[in-house]
């Protein structure tokens, strides 16, 4: 039996998911949809697929499947891509909407000019420590600890976002050789679940130019939860204070630690790429 899905295709800083409202259009097997789709050549080509869902615990809810097939716990342009969809559709007309993901109850404060959402702020709750047992003395916080790929060395601090990330701070990202370190990092014996990987570097004005290696997705134009983490490492390592701009190669977002709370607020785009359907079968 076979049935007709819509989708959109949304970006939030060049991180593209195939959004899919199962609310009007209910979907099984995710994860292989995720991995069919998510193919550039013979799919839809994305960094992954995201379910819009109802909630009993906030206005709407949130799942979201890597390229590989993986559920991701959290997702911070993905996050963002929803509130705008959201709105845009008509399904709310709240500009303060609650969203159920598997890391919790996330807010997004949506900025409307025109009768259309351009950007999204998104509360993204308290940062967390990430332990590891990086000196086999007990699992712990990891704050610039050495950490190894092949014959380079770096320097690596942990953040949970809702979702794990290796923070590595860089002299000279350009320099940078991704493709080999991300996919050994993210499998790192020390991250037995893998890990999201942020490669960072402070430029003169400030601002913090970051690349990422997502767990599940590989290189990605950006990463939301890795640019609050990465901004966070910068402020714990004394590199930036509590307020960072951090350029990925999809766009810029603006990060804010707030002091009194705790909670990490992150504002950016979200924008919707086209919307198609697709026939599945199950």
């Amino acid at each position: 039996m076979s049935n007709i899905v819509h989708f959109t295709k949304m970006q939030g800083t060049g991180n593209d998911y195939i959004y899919v409202d199962t609310m009007r259009c209910p979907l099984t097997h995710p994860e292989q949809k995720a991995l069919e789709w998510s193919k550039p050549h013979t799919g839809i080509g994305s960094d992954g697929l995201v379910l819009i869902t109802s909630s009993d615990k906030a206005d709407f809810g949130m799942r979201i499947f890597n390229a590989d097939g993986s559920e991701a716990m959290m997702c911070g342009n993905a996050s963002r891509c929803i509130g705008k969809y959201v709105y845009d559709k008509g399904l709310t007309r709240k500009t303060h909407v609650t969203l159920e993901t598997l890391s919790g109850i996330r807010t997004l404060t949506l900025h409307v000019e025109d009768g259309k959402v351009g950007l999204v702020t998104v509360d993204m709750d308290t940062p967390a420590p990430y332990p590891a047992d990086y000196d086999g003395k007990g699992a712990r916080p990891m704050i610039e600890q050495p950490i190894s790929v092949r014959t380079q060395c770096y320097k690596g601090t942990t953040v949970s976002m809702g979702n794990p990330h290796l923070v590595i701070f860089v002299d000279d990202i350009a320099q940078t050789d991704i493709h080999t370190a991300g996919p050994i990092l993210e499998r790192h014996p020390l991250f037995p679940g893998r890990i999201n990987v942020e490669f960072a570097q402070i430029l003169a004005d400030g601002s913090i130019r970051m690349r990422v290696w997502e767990r599940g997705s590989g290189i990605t134009q950006a990463c939301g939860t890795g640019a609050c983490a990465t901004a966070v490492a910068a402020c714990l390592t004394r590199r930036t204070g509590r307020s960072s701009d951090v350029i990925m190669d999809g766009g810029t977002l603006h990060i804010d630690w707030d002091e009194t709370s705790g909670h990490v607020l992150m504002t950016g785009p979200a924008a919707e790429v086209f919307e198609g359907t697709i026939e599945v079968t199950d």
